[in-house]
């Protein structure tokens, strides 16, 4: 599974490259020749409007791993490794200090 980190930057890096094809003015003519000028004008157009690019930059801002609501509720000592259930300052098997 992938860190949040490389998600983050694989669909930032996915949405510059799709802005690269439809708008790189030194590209302009061999990108032409190919086709690939009007297909990436059509995804542009079609699939990142404002809206679904204010969409995905708030939903990778917003997002948190299922397990981080469980995770602050349980936690593990450092000196034990024991798992410690609730806001306790102490651990309850070995007394350290959390």
């Amino acid at each position: 599974m992938f860190s949040l980190g490389i998600r983050k930057t694989f669909v930032i890096t996915a949405i510059a490259a799709v802005f690269l094809l439809a708008n790189a003015w030194m590209l302009v003519s061999w990108l032409g020749d190919h086709g690939i000028i009007e297909w990436a004008g059509w995804f542009k157009g079609r699939f990142l409007t404002g809206t679904a690019i204010t969409v995905v930059a708030v939903m990778l801002i917003l997002y948190v791993k299922p397990r981080a609501s469980v995770k602050s509720f349980i936690s593990q000592c450092p000196v034990c490794d024991s798992k410690i259930f609730g806001r306790k300052n102490y651990c309850p098997d070995c007394g350290s200090k959390l």
